[in-house]
């Protein structure tokens, strides 16, 4: 029998053979995903359904949503949104530095009714920027990577407290002490929190000035994109109080993501980052830089009693005159920062912009050139770092890369 429509039959054919090969070579054709470990977004494992849920609220609060002069931006503002401090929920650029100012000593910033305590160095058409008032002292602070700290959060007021030592009884040189800060009032103390003269340990900040993640966000909102809640409900350019702009449950969406973003995973394991991993103890970085913790209970069954590994033992550490700033927050001297976690450290050039900026202010470009600008306590451990050979640098970084 002859083919009607043989021209029709071959186009078939053609057609579902090009379909194959589009559907065989979908890999080549759209990227792979990057793998979890080289990644800092992401929920930590064994949210139920309705936690995962949230977490993708949060998520898209804090990623997606940019801010306009429409729906609450300024008049004075750093941020039109918490993903640009944060992209990947990685540590910030210069670019996205803060300024902070007003504060020489412990006891109180001096030029709050002059904008302080942040710099708000962008303003929406038809209004001034801020400039830092003559004669008031000012840090630089690199946003810092938001993954794990749901984590910090969990851990007991009684085990950070394990670790201070405040008169370095133990005599090596280490005295770390908690930051005991007065609570916003709409911050609750955590059950089995340790009061002191009406004062908590605060656990987020350069200086440890911040309570819990409730305060973190709701601050950030008001002194960074100028959005103000019944948390935050001044105004940072009058003072004056305004309805808010942004709802409670948004705010607690953010606070609920932030909890639950996962920890950073381990990135390698082989001969040399053990080497190096023990040359971090050697030099007695450890003392400062915690590997190991466990949280305590939590209202998220995913944070409780767990054990995770932060490098960080949560306290202050007077790291002497190269570091310091002259500015300070709550009870903390000028010299005196917060240990910074070191987990996913090896990631932080992905979210700037291809380059290390480290320390509080970014100003160190390198791992080694981080380490080398410690003083005070760390002064120790950094001259040990400086006797090693170039191999058990090498190491020791390479372990540190692979947090």
């Amino acid at each position: 029998m002859t083919d009607r429509y043989p021209i029709k039959r071959i186009w078939t054919i053609l057609f579902c053979l090009l379909t194959l090969v589009i559907a065989i070579s979908c890999e080549d054709l759209f990227p792979k995903a990057l793998p979890d470990d080289q990644i800092l977004d992401g929920p930590v494992k064994g949210l139920n359904e309705a936690e995962n849920l949230l977490f993708l609220r949060g998520d898209k609060a804090f990623n997606d949503r940019v801010f306009t002069t429409e729906n609450g931006l300024g008049p004075l503002f750093v941020a039109t949104s918490c993903g640009s401090c944060h992209p990947g929920d990685g540590k910030g650029h210069p670019f996205t530095t803060l300024t902070r100012f007003g504060q020489v000593d412990e006891n109180g910033n001096q030029y709050m009714s002059m904008g302080g305590p942040q710099l708000q160095h962008r303003a929406i058409p038809g209004f001034a920027p801020e400039q830092i008032p003559a004669g008031a002292t000012f840090s630089k602070f690199t946003p810092p990577a938001n993954t794990g700290l749901g984590f910090l959060d969990a851990v007991s007021d009684a085990d950070i407290l394990s670790w201070a030592d405040p008169f370095d009884a133990n005599g090596d040189g280490v005295s770390g002490v908690p930051n005991w800060i007065k609570l916003k009032e709409y911050v609750a103390p955590r059950p089995g929190s340790v009061e002191q003269n009406e004062r908590y340990i605060g656990r987020f900040g350069k200086k440890g000035a911040t309570y819990d993640l409730l305060q973190q966000t709701a601050t950030a909102y008001n002194q960074d994109i100028g959005i103000i809640s019944t948390y935050e409900y001044q105004d940072t350019y009058s003072g004056v109080q305004f309805d808010p702009e942004i709802s409670n449950q948004t705010i607690h969406d953010v606070v609920f993501y932030l909890k639950t973003l996962k920890a950073p995973l381990p990135r390698g394991e082989n001969r040399e980052i053990f080497s190096g991993k023990q040359l971090f103890t050697t030099i007695g970085c450890n003392k400062c830089h915690r590997p190991e913790w466990t949280t305590g209970p939590s209202a998220i069954a995913a944070l409780s009693n767990k054990t995770f590994y932060p490098y960080t033992d949560l306290l202050l550490h007077d790291m002497g005159p190269e570091l310091d700033d002259g500015y300070t927050e709550g009870y903390a001297k000028t010299s005196e920062w917060k240990t910074p976690p070191l987990w996913g450290l090896g990631l932080s050039k992905n979210s700037q912009g291809g380059q290390y900026f480290l320390l509080h202010d970014g100003r160190a470009r390198s791992i080694q050139e981080a380490i080398l600008l410690h003083g005070g306590e760390g002064l120790q451990s950094k001259e040990t770092f400086r006797s090693l050979s170039e191999d058990e640098k090498r190491k020791l970084i390479l372990f540190l890369e692979s947090l």
